[in-house]
């Protein structure tokens, strides 16, 4: 009998150690599933934080952010040019492709395109445009007119400033030379639009298309529906 319970004893060993076994690995894994869940939590709130940092910016951050970036690097550049003793716009031609210049060309007619005269409206804001385009700020000038006028450079209803500003002669001749320069380009000015290969011929000569652009301009919004009819065969 001594020796049976000798045996049971011995036989009782293996199965708690393996009991105590699988408890420690259940409770590894419960504290590996409990970082992870830390390292979760930390990770949401910093991608919240984040986000709401985004949100609070201006709509077009991103794009003013690359074009600061951009400039920065232009002005490193024009340094270490100025620097060797060599020409910026120079190297930089030497750095742009062909197809990169003709896409920037592209771009440019894009995004500013010059359709000729069709009113003084149109006129009248593409040259507000153009002139708004090359103002670059004065930052001395500013702050020495707003130590000037101290609480005035800010005008209220109260404010009595007006007929006090003096331009300057810097501005006065840079006045003069812009309205020089618009007095040459008016002379040179011609009315002949630019040629679209893109579109579409329905003419026999010159003086018939721009009759047909004359009828376009003041019926076309009436005749588009029949046009199209006409082009697709539709019409009744």
């Amino acid at each position: 009998q001594a020796v049976q319970e000798e045996t049971v004893v011995i036989s009782d060993e293996p199965a708690e150690t393996t009991a105590s076994q699988k408890r420690e690995e259940r409770l590894r894994k419960f504290r590996e599933l409990h970082f992870k869940r830390n390292e979760a939590r930390k990770l949401n709130h910093q991608e919240v934080v984040e986000e709401d940092k985004r949100l609070k910016l201006p709509s077009n951050w991103e794009a003013k952010k690359a074009r600061l970036e951009y400039e920065l690097m232009v002005d490193a550049k024009k340094k270490e040019c100025a620097e060797r003793g060599e020409d910026y716009e120079r190297v930089k031609l030497l750095e742009i492709s062909a197809e990169d210049a003709e896409r920037w060309e592209k771009k440019k007619k894009k995004k500013n395109p010059d359709p000729g005269f069709s009113g003084y409206a149109e006129a009248q804001l593409r040259q507000y445009q153009r002139l708004t385009k090359q103002i670059k700020p004065d930052m001395e000038s500013y702050e020495r007119q707003r130590e000037e006028y101290g609480e005035d450079f800010h005008p209220t209803s109260n404010s009595l400033i007006h007929g006090t500003h003096v331009p300057s002669k810097e501005a006065i001749n840079r006045m003069q030379e812009d309205v020089e320069k618009q007095i040459e380009k008016r002379s040179k000015y011609s009315r002949r639009r630019a040629y679209n290969d893109d579109a579409d011929i329905d003419y026999i000569n010159e003086r018939n298309a721009k009759f047909n652009k004359k009828a376009e301009r003041f019926y076309g919004k009436y005749t588009a529906e029949i046009k199209q009819n006409l082009e697709r065969g539709t019409a009744v």
